[in-house]
């Protein structure tokens, strides 16, 4: 994986363009062909996901990026969290990937894929989402300490729930349009209650929270 991520950055692979050019023309077709075996012009899926979190990462670490800077909760510190998130984003994206995937294969089980593939259809997803957040980074510096960070946070947030819908039509594109979009906010709805519930047992444990 390190290996990867210093290729990616300094090199910067010809797989990286291919994919991320499929990923915003052809996603769901193309994240299906990759797990039919299509996948020699790809980078590979999980070091992606790397690579542009860690920029996204060191981006958001270097710049002092403040998301919340109305908050005055003191059962925590923001700035601490906000720090926090920006050394170990790419672990934190990483750790989200299989949440999504339970909701995934949830709804989606009956396609005849396994949780694996799902799996790798969701980190595809996920570097979707990332490669928007780093080209929208200048509008999130220029915000960077104002109310407004929050509102265009919610628009970079509708923005990545557009690419789920658009890949998951396109990926299970043997059901009709509707239902694939129905499952799909099915699907990110379970994604919610697992992320929120696991949430609340990691901030309980670790004494954030009133028990």
């Amino acid at each position: 994986m390190w290996h990867d991520i210093q290729h990616g950055l300094l090199h910067f692979d010809k797989g990286i363009t291919y994919s991320l050019k499929q990923l915003f023309t052809r996603p769901g077709h193309s994240v299906r062909e990759f797990i039919e075996g299509k996948r020699v012009r790809h980078f590979k899926p999980l070091s992606l996901v790397v690579v542009l979190a860690t920029l996204y990462g060191v981006l958001y670490h270097y710049f002092h990026i403040n998301t919340f800077p109305d908050a005055n909760d003191t059962t925590m510190d923001y700035s601490e969290f906000n720090e926090w998130m920006a050394m170990h984003f790419s672990w934190v994206t990483i750790a989200t990937i299989p949440i999504y995937t339970i909701g995934t294969y949830t709804v989606f089980k009956k396609q005849g894929y396994n949780f694996v593939e799902f799996f790798v259809l969701n980190t595809f997803k996920a570097s979707q989402r990332l490669f928007v957040q780093i080209l929208t980074f200048p509008i999130l510096l220029y915000l960077n300490g104002t109310p407004e960070i929050r509102k265009f946070s919610s628009v970079t947030y509708f923005i990545g729930l557009v690419l789920i819908f658009w890949t998951n039509i396109q990926f299970f594109n043997k059901m009709p349009k509707w239902k694939a979009f129905y499952l799909s906010i099915l699907s990110h709805l379970i994604f919610l209650v697992c992320f929120f519930v696991i949430a609340c047992i990691i901030l309980i444990i670790s004494g954030k929270v009133p028990d």
